[in-house]
């Protein structure tokens, strides 16, 4: 994954949502961070970033607002870190 630092033209469409499917799956720790380093360049570009991911502490550590789902409905949903400190979100997804 790359980001092309160079100008845009007027006629180059702008980025508004990128939708990212388990962005850790599989990859060794180094490259996870620097997956994370990439992701929030691109957020820090105004670019709406949706993640879907079985890693809740990732997603949580990267997310603004976050929606837990258990059984295919929305079981919680508000701004991640509020989530990140839930004692049941800590229990059922993050194993603590």
């Amino acid at each position: 994954m790359a980001l092309n630092h160079s100008g845009t033209s007027a006629a180059t469409p702008r980025l508004l949502l990128l939708l990212l499917d388990e962005p850790s799956l599989g990859l060794a720790p180094t490259l996870v961070e620097t997956v994370l380093r990439v992701i929030a360049e691109i957020r820090r570009r105004g670019v709406t970033i949706l993640t879907v991911g079985q890693n809740a502490a990732l997603a949580l550590r990267m997310a603004d607002r976050a929606y837990v789902m258990e059984s295919g409905r929305i079981a919680l949903e508000g701004a991640a870190r509020d989530l990140l400190d839930n004692a049941g979100v800590r229990r059922a997804c993050l194993g603590r």
